[in-house]
C-alpha cells in the first residue's frame, strides 16, 4: 500500500480507534483533525463523509468511513502488518469485529440513554438487550483468553483493535460492566507500544484543542 493516507478525526471522538489502528500498521498517514460544530458539518467536510462525523480515512481516491470498515480496510490494505488472518479463517474475526460494531455499540449506547426496550422490542432490536450482549461478549472473551488470548486466534488481530477500544472506554466510563474478563482481556490487549503512540498522539492533540 503506497497511497498516501489522510486521517481526519477529533481526538475526543471514535477516531481514536483508527488511529491505534493506523498505529499497528506502521503506514505513514496525515492528520487532519476536525473540530466539532460547523467544521464537521460544513459543505467541505461532508463531501468526505456526508454524515459529518468522523473518523474517515483517504487514501487516493478511496474513501473509507466507520471505524469497524476502516480497521479491517487497514488490515488488508497493509497485511505485512499481520493483523487479520488468511480470508479462510475469518469466521471469529468478522463475527465479533461486527458483533461490536452492532449490537455492542448500540446496546451501550441505548442503555446510556436510558432506553430499556420492552419484551417486544427486544425482539426487533437487533441487539435484544443488553444483558445478552454482555453476557455473549463475556463468554466470547472468556473462551479467547482461555484458549489464545485473542478474538480471532493465537495472534493479536484488527478486531481486538476494535474490540478492546469498546472494552477499555466502557470500563473507563461506566457503560459496560466490570466483569474480569474484560477487565483481564482490556489489560492484554492495551499493552502495546501502538496503543501507547497513539493514545499519547491524540492526548497531545486534545492539549492543543484545548490551549489553541
Amino acid at each position: 500500500m503506497n497511497k498516501d493516507l489522510i486521517f481526519y478525526t477529533n481526538p475526543q471522538s471514535r477516531g481514536r480507534i483508527v488511529r491505534w489502528m493506523l498505529e499497528e500498521t506502521g503506514a505513514s498517514y496525515h492528520t487532519e483533525l476536525v473540530e466539532y460544530g460547523p467544521e464537521m458539518k460544513s459543505p467541505a467536510y461532508r463531501a468526505i463523509n456526508p454524515m459529518g462525523k468522523v473518523p474517515a480515512l483517504v487514501a487516493g481516491d478511496t474513501v473509507i468511513t466507520e471505524c469497524a470498515a476502516i480497521c479491517a480496510w487497514l488490515a488488508d490494505a497493509y497485511p505485512d502488518a499481520g493483523l487479520a488472518p488468511p480470508p479462510a479463517d475469518r469466521g471469529a474475526y468478522y463475527r465479533w469485529l461486527f458483533f461490536a460494531a452492532g449490537p455492542v455499540e448500540q446496546a451501550v449506547m441505548a442503555r446510556f440513554m436510558g432506553l430499556e426496550p420492552d419484551e417486544k422490542q427486544q425482539m426487533t432490536l437487533g441487539f435484544g438487550n443488553y444483558g445478552e450482549v454482555m453476557d455473549t461478549l463475556d463468554s466470547a472473551i472468556e473462551a479467547a483468553l482461555a484458549s489464545n488470548g485473542y478474538l480471532a486466534g493465537e495472534r493479536f488481530t484488527a478486531v481486538d483493535v476494535y474490540v478492546g477500544s469498546h472494552v477499555g472506554w466502557g470500563l473507563q466510563f461506566g457503560t459496560i460492566d466490570k466483569r474480569p474478563a474484560f477487565e483481564t482481556y482490556w489489560a492484554r490487549v492495551s499493552d502495546r507500544d501502538a496503543y501507547r503512540q497513539a493514545t499519547a498522539l491524540d492526548d497531545e492533540a486534545m492539549k492543543d484543542e484545548t490551549t489553541g
